[in-house]
């Protein structure tokens, strides 16, 4: 296991995509097998002494980032150890630290793909374990929870803890269960989950899963250290359109009737998003003021699927001249590059800007998704901020990223953040939709589950990790 304390390197593991400022360490450890994991946190446990477990860096919420105390990273836990075809789909065992554009490059060369498409192919398998993670594809493949078969985890005590989905059960809302000879009764949290795409806290329902406990938990439960993921066997070649409209509610209208269509994904991207676009691709249509990219497959036969679409987009009135349609994986991957362009280069302009960006991962039930986007559009508008709406139409889970410019922006920015987390809230829907908690937004989570829910996630916590060593600051304060 390699220690590094030198100052220089540690840096590197004190940010993440969130902007949170501030971490600091006492050392990193990288551990290259299990046994290591164990060994280490067996001797930070018994000093309790904080450690926070370092992914890829990818993270929106600051989980990664350290305030104090040890870290662990997982980047050598990185052995794809076996994917294998079975009669219908398959088996991926995989390090956490294996690259998620790695694991889906080797599905493909043996037939099979891994359904979670994010935008940050390089982020770490433990760690879209850790938050649930979901992506664009999640409208018809679901969120990371739904092919986690089984995991490796070591809890805070170095305890090695082997558990495969369908294994232990809750009895209502308690879980009873035995690692390394010690028995474990836990009273799990009360609260309502939202019924959105969600990674807000820890996932609690009657008779649940204990493996569903362990999927979201951002590093405070245990550390993931490998996974067996279902994988699907590989369909055709999916196709893609970027369609065009002259306002932005007729591409709202148009995203609510192609999710009938059950599509792999919908998304959509408002003006500010397209005058990103339009400085590296220059074809963007005059006058365009919002813009929704989707994908599909062909099941049947190809010219069924395109006279499916056909019929809608002409329906809405949209001209196919003013339409970018991909029908062969060349273009299809250049659409992904376009649609990947937009976040990455919003990133950079906040970096430009001194300010971090203030962001939202809200989702709502898809039945007050229009709402929602009539709260953001009147609130913006006036705000004389410089905005950016985009993401996953489809699940009614959009990002809100405001870019401010000075201190007065950024304070107003944070004030409309609360107030759409607020509007969200009361609309059914949940804080934090696929990127987790992390040290960002906890004051989110309090208003989500109130004080009490976050009280009995600490009880959770305490269960399994009593010194509280384990991703200190992640979801609790």
């Amino acid at each position: 296991m390699l220690i590094k304390k030198d100052p220089t390197f540690i840096q590197a593991y004190l940010e993440d995509s969130s902007s949170l400022k501030g971490g600091c360490a006492d050392e990193v450890a990288i551990p290259e097998n299990l046994e290591e994991v164990s060994s280490f946190l067996k001797n930070a446990n018994s000093k309790k002494i904080p450690v926070t477990i370092s992914g890829a860096g990818t993270g929106q919420a600051g989980a990664r980032i350290p305030y104090g105390g040890l870290v662990l990273s997982t980047e050598k836990l990185n052995a794809i150890k076996e994917i294998k075809g079975l009669d219908k789909d398959g088996i991926a065992s995989v390090g956490a630290g294996v690259l998620i554009k790695d694991l889906k490059e080797t599905c493909e060369k043996k037939g099979l793909f891994y359904t979670y498409d994010p935008t940050e192919q390089t982020a770490f398998v433990g760690g879209t374990i850790a938050t649930n993670a979901s992506g664009a594809r999640s409208f018809r493949y679901g969120p990371t929870r739904k092919y986690v078969r089984a995991l490796t985890i070591v809890l805070a005590d170095g305890s090695v803890f082997s558990l495969k989905k369908g294994s232990i059960r809750a009895t209502g809302r308690t879980l009873e269960f035995e690692v390394n000879k010690k028995n474990y009764r836990i009273k799990l949290p009360s609260y309502t989950m939202p019924r959105t795409k969600n990674s807000a806290g820890y996932y609690a329902k009657d008779d649940m899963d204990l493996i569903d406990l362990f999927i979201g938990q951002e590093g405070t439960l245990g550390v993931i250290v490998e996974a067996e993921l279902a994988v699907l066997k590989k369909t055709k070649d999916p196709f893609s359109f970027f369609t065009f409209f002259k306002d932005e509610h007729s591409a709202w209208v148009f995203s609510e009737d192609a999710r009938k269509a059950r599509p792999l994904s919908i998304e959509y991207f408002d003006q500010d998003c397209l005058t990103l676009l339009r400085e590296k691709y220059g074809n963007v249509p005059d006058g365009a003021k919002a813009a929704i990219f989707f994908e599909d497959e062909i099941i049947d036969s190809e010219d069924a699927t395109l006279d499916k679409w056909e019929k809608l987009l002409s329906g809405h009135g949209i001209s196919l001249d003013d339409t970018w349609v991909a029908m062969n994986e060349k273009t299809h991957r250049e659409f992904l590059d376009r649609r990947h362009y937009i976040p990455e280069r919003m990133g950079e302009a906040a970096k430009h800007s001194g300010f971090p960006k203030v962001s939202t991962d809200l989702a709502v039930p898809n039945e007050k998704l229009r709402e929602m986007l009539e709260f953001y559009e009147d609130n913006l508008k006036e705000s004389n901020l410089r905005y950016f709406v985009f993401g996953h139409i489809a699940n009614a889970h959009l990002h809100v990223n405001m870019l401010p410019s000075g201190d007065s922006d950024y304070n107003k920015a944070k004030r409309l953040q609360l107030a759409f987390v607020k509007k969200s809230i009361s609309l059914g829907g949940t804080v934090s939709a696929e990127h987790g908690i992390g040290k960002a937004k906890r004051e989110f989570l309090k208003l989500l589950y109130g004080e009490k829910g976050v009280k009995e996630m600490l009880e959770v916590k305490k269960a399994l990790d009593p010194n509280l060593i384990l991703g200190r600051g992640n979801i609790f304060g």
